[in-house]
């Protein structure tokens, strides 16, 4: 599983990637955010992503100096570049950063799927070449269990029984080793991410005009549609409702 790092000093943007693709379905996990360069190295030290996906433009130090910084230090994670400047200079300081690819702001989902794509098709003929794609992750126990617990996750989530402790029964660990595991290998606790999945698998939904707002909570596992409601405007910035509107609305506002 691809473990991928979001830098981009707008939250709106941040949160859209990770929470707007189903990344599970990619083969892909989002790990961390970072809203500068220098956030995004610490958590490259920390979290040991694969991909890295980053703005150009950020206060404090921008994506470029970061990718610089991190191939200085000997960093081999892909990177797909994010710009709402067409710039040449920007797209070869790319390149000679090794980046995947180049997306142009505003871009469509779509347009980064294929992108991460483009490094899941380049980590597989690696792997067929001899080469190790996924040198940043750690091969220990614990990446085993934080994979297979957001893989249980992916396939559980609309149950409203889950938790920490039938996410850590299920992958045959006690809670405290999980939750220890998991907050270590990557910047949420197992309650966080599996909220986040939840409000992604709701977007996906709320995109049916026909479908009601409780029918989404009960689908993505909430009984209390009021608790949903909250939860989804925390992550989103919107009510389920709102953003229903919105998708649907004839000028597009997402």
């Amino acid at each position: 599983m691809l473990k991928i790092l979001i830098v981009d000093d707008e939250a709106v943007v941040r949160h859209g990637i990770a929470l707007g693709i189903d990344w599970a379905q990619e083969g892909c996990a989002v790990v961390a955010e970072a809203a500068n360069g220098a956030e995004g190295i610490e958590a490259v030290h920390r979290y040991h992503p694969n991909l890295i996906i980053t703005d150009v433009r950020m206060p404090h130090m921008d994506g470029l100096e970061m990718m610089k910084q991190l191939r200085a230090e000997g960093c081999e994670a892909h990177a797909i570049i994010l710009t709402a400047y067409s710039d040449f200079e920007y797209a070869r300081s790319a390149i000679q950063f090794g980046a995947v690819d180049y997306l142009l702001k505003p871009f469509e989902n779509e347009d980064l799927i294929a992108s991460v794509r483009k490094v899941l098709e380049l980590d597989r003929r690696q792997a067929s070449v001899g080469t190790d794609p996924l040198k940043a992750l750690p091969k220990g126990d614990k990446s085993r269990i934080v994979m297979q617990a957001m893989s249980y996750i992916a396939e559980h989530y609309a149950d409203q029984g889950i938790n920490i402790s039938t996410i850590a029964e299920a992958v045959s660990v006690s809670e405290g080793h999980l939750s220890h595991a998991f907050k270590k290998e990557t910047s949420y606790t197992v309650n966080n991410y599996l909220t986040g999945y939840r409000v992604h698998q709701a977007i996906r939904l709320l995109k049916d005009p026909a479908i009601r707002v409780y029918e989404v909570a009960e689908q993505v596992g909430y009984r209390d549609v009021a608790y949903f409601c909250s939860i989804f405007k925390k992550n989103t910035g919107v009510s389920p409702s709102e953003y229903q509107d919105h998708w649907h609305a004839p000028v597009d506002g997402f």
